[in-house]
């Protein structure tokens, strides 16, 4: 599509939004997992790229981030896509083509001045069971293969956690008392069979309603709660663990960060590990992330709403619950530009209607994601619930430093 279109489109995009881009559902398969079936994709469609493309156990939201699914990835797999209608017709184009066109006046002179880009996204992953002992590498390692760093974090979404999978704990970095020397023989002994580095490790009960913070280096295995997941924008990591629910996980993945010339190091694998981080005494007070009310709880409820910072101890993003109570109208004022997905109920955002689909045919449109700019998010966006019964739910992910965030 030629820039100049492109410019048009874009524009003519915010506009009719009055700020706010309508976006379309966004599929991505991981060969290694198997899909828990909760992200409300039709079962008929979870395998619907083919079975060597492996299940679609993920939805990416508010991306401008490719994924990185080996030689068979397909073309813009991982980048969300705006929906635009114009009379009879309907077109879609990147999210990043957007930001790339609309630069401040869709996210925000601040984030567009810094980063040239947005700079994070998020998603749902749903597994059936565990993944991975695995790591996302920092800046300064994932710079050595032309990538980026990743902090993630975790939030448990009750709306999509009815049940919890085969595993629902999470092993979290490295018992304290284990040496270096023990860690590198399990990365030896990858090829082996299983190598046994969850010995070193603890696992944590997952709770609908809370999450973790994973920042980079951390050792992790997530478990097989739904999962909404707010990143940095990379798709960087490395899988350390070699058997996880008996399946067998490739060795080229726990190669997948390494530079070329390192290939075959062991030592190099040990060197992205943050070790103080890993083996940290006090794992779930630094790390385990409860519910935090963005103002006077009682205040929020007089108005009829609540909202909560439910993923707020990275700088590289944070991420809100708003709840909004039936039969109430609220104007909620943010100070940054945010990508949202509705979890429950159905109503009006802004000018467009917002409602919570029960199941989604992979291609199918949805009138739940949408992505909020700076100007409309500091001007406040209406929502309107008009059901006599039924919350609406969103959550809201964030970029860098959100100056709303003081905690």
């Amino acid at each position: 599509m030629e820039t100049t279109s492109m410019v048009s489109l874009a524009e003519k995009a915010l506009e009719q939004g009055r700020g706010i881009l309508r976006l379309a559902p966004t599929w991505v398969p991981r060969s290694f997992c198997v899909p828990g079936r909760r992200i409300k994709l039709h079962p008929d469609d979870y395998y619907v790229l083919g079975g060597v493309r492996g299940g679609i156990d993920e939805r990416w939201l508010s991306s401008t981030t490719p994924a990185k699914n080996g030689p068979l990835t397909g073309e813009n797999e991982g980048l969300s896509a705006v929906v635009f209608n114009e009379g009879d017709s309907e077109t879609q184009f990147l999210l990043k083509d957007a930001v790339d066109e609309l630069r401040g006046a869709l996210i925000g002179d601040r984030l567009w001045d810094e980063y040239q880009s947005w700079p994070m996204y998020s998603k749902f992953f749903d597994n059936m069971g565990p993944l991975p002992h695995h790591l996302h590498h920092n800046d300064e390692q994932a710079a050595l293969i032309g990538q980026l760093g990743k902090p993630e974090a975790y939030y448990f979404p009750p709306q999509l956690n009815n049940h919890g999978g085969d595993f629902p704990y999470t092993f979290i970095g490295i018992a304290p008392g284990t040496t270096k020397e023990q860690i590198r023989e399990c990365l030896v002994n990858f090829t082996k069979g299983d190598n046994k580095i969850t010995n070193y490790s603890s696992a944590y009960r997952l709770e609908p309603g809370t999450g973790w913070d994973v920042p980079p280096g951390l050792l992790h295995a997530p478990g097989s709660l739904c999962t909404y997941e707010p990143q940095k924008a990379s798709d960087v990591f490395a899988m350390y663990q070699s058997l996880v629910n008996e399946a067998i996980i490739p060795e080229e993945l726990l190669w997948n960060g390494t530079p070329k010339d390192r290939m075959g190091d062991f030592d190099q694998l040990l060197e992205a590990i943050d070790w103080d981080l890993n083996v940290d005494p006090q794992m779930m007070a630094n790390r385990f992330m409860a519910p935090k009310p963005v103002k006077d709880l009682a205040e929020m409820q007089a108005d009829g709403y609540v909202e909560n910072w439910v993923c707020y101890k990275s700088e590289a993003f944070s991420a809100k619950e708003l709840t909004i109570q039936p039969g109430v109208t609220v104007t909620i004022k943010d100070s940054a530009a945010y990508g949202l997905i509705v979890m429950q109920g159905h109503g009006k955002l802004g000018v467009w209607d917002i409602e919570t689909p029960a199941l989604i045919r992979y291609g199918q449109l949805t009138n739940d994601e949408f992505f909020v700019s700076e100007k409309a998010a500091l001007e406040g966006v209406t929502i309107v619930n008009p059901s006599t019964t039924d919350p609406i739910v969103m959550l809201k992910h964030f970029g860098p430093n959100n100056p709303d965030l003081v905690l």
